[in-house]
């Protein structure tokens, strides 16, 4: 069993579908991020950046005592590696899909992130950090689009570096992105939209 703490964001789906594809058992407790749960003890012992999502494996491979993970790209990986799924087992094509899943954390993901905070959330508008992050992560979905050009997905099978990358073009419109300017970007997002996982995943709107 994998209990899930999580919250309805980006980084908490590409956990929910990663568990929703391998068919692991799992319970999701949920993570107020309104409320402050994030910084509740608990959750800290487990997540000590006060951040969602998070895991507690109470069957590890190992069959010892249970193993807690936190960073959703960190936990995608464990759970590749717990089933032997979604991540090839070849030296290349497992490098093609970590240096994908690390760029979705080190880039797309902040910078989406960003450009969604101050063109919707920021108490103030700010045009200089509005333009700076639209255009950002505009060019970053011109660096998927072109990855993608003649593949159906990221790494060519369908991987943990996909699973990472859709929750955050799912809110492209918040970020100020257009996905019909981006041709196999979008291709590559509705073949991912219509997995079964993927709708089981996003079943809920608010955990």
């Amino acid at each position: 069993m994998i209990d899930l703490y999580t919250w309805s964001t980006p980084n908490g789906r590409k956990v929910s579908i990663m568990l929703e594809e391998c068919a692991l058992p799992y319970a999701v407790h949920s993570i107020d991020i309104g409320k402050g749960d994030q910084f509740k003890p608990d959750f800290l012992a487990i997540s000590p950046n006060n951040r969602m999502p998070a895991i507690i494996d109470t069957a590890p491979a190992d069959g010892g005592k249970p193993v807690s993970v936190f960073e959703s790209g960190a936990i995608l990986l464990y759970l590749a590696e717990k089933t032997g799924l979604f991540i090839p087992k070849d030296l290349r094509g497992r490098v093609e899909v970590l240096q994908w899943l690390f760029w979705q954390m080190g880039g797309l993901g902040p910078m989406a992130g960003q450009a969604n905070h101050f063109s919707r959330m920021a108490p103030e508008k700010i045009p200089y950090a509005i333009d700076r992050y639209v255009k950002e992560t505009n060019r970053l979905y011109g660096v998927l689009d072109r990855q993608l050009a003649g593949r159906d997905f990221i790494a060519g099978e369908y991987t943990i570096a996909d699973m990472a990358c859709y929750p955050w073009i799912v809110s492209h419109d918040k970020q100020g992105q257009k996905l019909e300017d981006f041709p196999n970007l979008h291709a590559w997002f509705q073949r991912i939209k219509a997995r079964p996982a993927t709708a089981h995943a996003y079943r809920w709107e608010k955990l």
